[in-house]
């Protein structure tokens, strides 16, 4: 008899277990919020994928409110080498800088704090400049891009899609 009351819960257990190994698809097949057709199949389920990259990689542009109460630019209103850069950002490169898509450290402490690794930095060309120049964007792990001009000095948050 006592084995009866244990089969319950065993097979209980083995649903849950069976949901958890699908990724939260429902029982009727219907995708929980956990799971959608974009991280489904996102890049940073990929080797070499990041979760960075897969965030940057969304397309189109959904507008999220700004994280960091930093001023806003629009996306239009960045400068061409800028838009250009983030259209690349968006689809994964290819980038021209060896030092772009790496860590991006926050040591200025200008942008909310988070753990490392949470933000990549990509260059923004200056026309005329012999280096890199100053202007960057720095993708954050939630799909938050922000931009300077200043190396680093001061951010805007960039309102994507405007």
């Amino acid at each position: 008899m006592r084995n009866r009351s244990v089969l319950p819960l065993l097979l209980a257990a083995l649903v849950v277990l069976a949901l958890v190994a699908f990724g939260g698809v429902g029982l009727l097949g219907q995708q929980t919020e956990r799971t959608t057709p974009e991280t489904a199949s996102s890049p940073s389920s990929t080797p070499g994928g990041t979760a960075a990259s897969a965030a940057a990689k969304q397309s189109p542009p959904q507008r999220s409110a700004n994280p960091s109460g930093l001023p806003e630019i629009r996306e239009s209103a960045l400068p061409a080498e800028g838009r250009r850069v983030l259209g690349l950002i968006r689809a994964g490169g290819p980038f021209r800088y060896s030092q772009d898509d790496q860590v991006f450290g926050n040591f200025e402490r200008v942008l909310p704090v988070r753990n490392r690794g949470y933000y990549r930095e990509y260059t923004v060309p200056t026309p005329g400049e012999a280096d890199r120049g100053a202007r960057r964007i720095v993708a954050g792990d939630g799909g938050e891009k922000y931009y300077t001009s200043d190396h680093y000095a001061t951010f805007k948050y960039i309102a994507e899609g405007n």
